[in-house]
């Protein structure tokens, strides 16, 4: 872990050089388009979505996203979820995919989630088992491959911020330019107009300089919060809460933003083992925080509220 933080404090650039970042779980679900009248749909056709689950494997876990250099126990740990619902043709598809990723805390064997998002269930591409995920910053050769790399270089961009202020910043430059190429393509998703949830304000969330407490909440909240647990609690409560102050800073500039409300939904529950033990101002804190930035949560805390 010191070695991984070593690395991660000291990137400067990033380029394809020699280790993987990713260990990535692939799940491909096809049981609707067996128990609905699809076209093409056969046991004997089973075949393609096991193709289609190693390419994802090989595609996010295979590829170089990044100059880190990662022994095997330090990739990130990430899952992706597929849950196909129609097949109009031998290679089109549409279904719901949703991608998750976890932590490692310092000095301890508990992981935090960091990452959980589930697409619209409109997500629709084409694969074709006799082609290679193609895939480069300047071209758009798929939806499924702009989107994984989207939502790589997305994981990447949190996960460093969450080890040094800022760190994130030119992953999140890259899956603009991914957002960016994919734009024109007919696929919804990347495009500003279709609402709030697009790929394009998420991207824009992290991008913007107007937001730039969101960075330093993901730096404080992990950190300097969850990776000093062990040396003394009571700091490390003290600097969640100035993670959550910042995120409400953030929601005053612009209310219920996507990367806000995820960061929330995310940590929830992590926030109610953090707090049980805390002080009573602590947890009311919390709660207001909470209550502040996402309401919606706040019934999972409402033991913390002692107004």
């Amino acid at each position: 872990m010191k070695k991984l933080l070593f690395i991660l404090l000291s990137l400067t650039a990033f380029c394809a050089v020699q280790a993987q970042e990713f260990n990535a779980t692939v799940v491909v679900n096809y049981q609707k388009l067996l128990t609905t009248t699809q076209l093409y749909e056969s046991v004997n056709d089973k075949k393609v979505f096991e193709s289609m689950k190693q390419a994802i494997e090989d595609f996010v876990g295979g590829r170089h996203w990044t100059r880190l250099e990662l022994e095997q126990h330090e990739r990130i740990e990430c899952s992706f979820s597929l849950i196909l619902t129609q097949r109009s043709s031998a290679t089109e598809f549409t279904g719901q995919l949703s991608v998750q990723m976890k932590r490692p805390v310092y000095n301890s064997t508990y992981t935090t989630g960091m990452f959980n998002h589930m697409e619209q269930a409109n997500f629709s591409f084409t694969y074709n088992e006799s082609q290679p995920l193609d895939f480069d910053l300047t071209n758009f050769y798929g939806n499924l491959q702009s989107t994984l790399a989207y939502y790589c270089y997305m994981m990447l961009g949190i996960y460093l911020d969450s080890y040094q202020l800022n760190g994130g910043e030119p992953m999140y430059d890259m899956a603009a330019m991914v957002a960016q190429t994919a734009e024109a393509s007919a696929y919804v998703g990347w495009r500003a107009t279709e609402g709030p949830k697009s790929r394009y304000w998420f991207v824009e969330n992290h991008s913007n300089s107007a937001y730039a407490q969101l960075h330093s909440a993901y730096y404080k909240y992990h950190r300097l919060g969850l990776d000093a647990m062990t040396v003394n609690q009571e700091v490390a409560r003290r600097m969640i809460i100035e993670a959550l102050s910042d995120l409400a800073g953030v929601n005053k500039k612009k209310p219920n933003l996507l990367s806000v409300q995820q960061f929330v939904d995310v940590k929830i529950q992590e926030l109610v083992s953090i707090f049980t033990p805390a002080t009573d101002a602590e947890k009311q804190r919390v709660y207001d925080l909470v209550n502040e930035v996402s309401p919606i949560n706040t019934v999972k805390i409402r033991n913390f509220n002692k107004k």
